[in-house]
């Protein structure tokens, strides 16, 4: 298939845009071939260099790519701190007068290494005080917050208020491609000078069809999101009984606190995957600071009770190897290159 501009249109594209564009309460949806990229052009292509950027210090490494291609003014504020937000948009307000641009606010739905919620309400109020565009990054929050999965900006009340929506079919719809949902302005702006998409081929058919389908179970089968409930609940709840740190998470995205080095890290998560059949995402430094060990958990619909209660043992029986030294001596083998 060709770019969307040439041979790359079809009807079921302009059907799936149509439908999420519905399903999340906006007026219109452009289809991206990569949550990654499609953030990345997405801010490039919204902002000019007059604009100023205000993003959250701990935005996912695609919102901070698309920034740094901005030309103009941009200003971080501290992580989901309003009152730091407020600071920079004073700033910001300052400089996009001086210049006669405009402030894009950047936040994201749910912060994939915390699993926090950004305070979508709180800065969605700041718009009574200041002249700002809102664009959310969910690609965490689609399809698994909200009375009927539309995100955290259903969950939080505030899906008006959010000016360009972006969410994954990465996450909760298992494939890949993404879409920006808007006012038609914002997106027929967007389809016409969104250079990763004009330049590209389209998302291809067999991810149109199935992002379809599964956008179709996401509205007519609540019992899946119901059951992913079910395990999260059931996985968070039972780490936090165990004494395991999980943060300060308000969602399905589970990370687990543990102190260690970076070889015990890489021990650690082998022997889980390999011994106990259970895989999960490992973060250390630099991303976090030296000593600690994140380990991602994120549940889904298809797992099981058991398969929690097998989990809720294995990293009963991995701290234990941790605290023990076992990674530590496994590590230092591993160094020295004994098998």
């Amino acid at each position: 298939m060709g770019a969307r501009m040439m041979s790359g249109h079809t009807d079921l594209h302009e059907q799936l845009e149509e439908e999420l564009a519905d399903f999340v309460g906006k007026e219109a949806a452009y289809l991206l071939n990569f949550g990654y990229q499609g953030i990345l052009s997405t801010i490039d292509t919204l902002v000019g260099k007059d604009d100023v950027i205000v993003y959250d210090v701990d935005a996912h490494a695609c919102i901070i790519d698309g920034v740094r291609l901005h030309l103009g003014k941009r200003f971080t504020y501290k992580h989901n701190d309003v009152e730091s937000l407020e600071k920079n948009l004073q700033r910001a307000t300052k400089v996009a007068e001086q210049k006669g641009g405009g402030i894009l606010v950047i936040s994201e739905g749910v912060f994939g290494m915390r699993g926090e919620q950004g305070k979508l309400k709180e800065i969605a109020a700041l718009k009574s005080k200041y002249s700002f565009r809102f664009l959310v990054d969910d690609a965490h929050g689609f399809g698994t917050l909200g009375k009927n999965g539309r995100g955290a900006g259903e969950e939080q009340g505030v899906q008006d208020d959010i000016d360009v929506y972006f969410a994954t079919f990465a996450k909760s719809m298992a494939s890949t491609g993404a879409f920006i949902a808007a006012d038609k302005e914002i997106v027929d702006y967007l389809r016409y000078n969104m250079r990763s998409q004009m330049f590209a081929k389209s998302l291809q058919m067999q991810l149109v069809k199935g992002a379809l389908k599964r956008l179709d179970m996401i509205r007519t089968r609540p019992e899946f999101k119901d059951k992913l409930w079910v395990n999260v609940h059931a996985l968070q709840g039972g780490l936090k009984a165990q004494g395991f740190d999980i943060g300060t998470t308000q969602s399905c995205v589970t990370p687990v606190y543990l102190k260690g080095s970076i070889p015990e890290a890489m021990a650690l998560v082998k022997d889980l995957r390999e011994k106990y059949g259970v895989f999960c995402s490992i973060v250390v430094y630099p991303v976090i600071p030296k000593g600690l060990i994140l380990l991602r958990l994120i549940p889904t619909a298809t797992h099981t009770l058991e398969d929690v209660e097998i989990t809720l043992n294995a990293f009963s029986d991995i701290r234990e190897k941790l605290e023990n030294g076992t990674y530590k001596r496994i590590s230092e083998l591993m160094m020295a290159g004994v098998s």
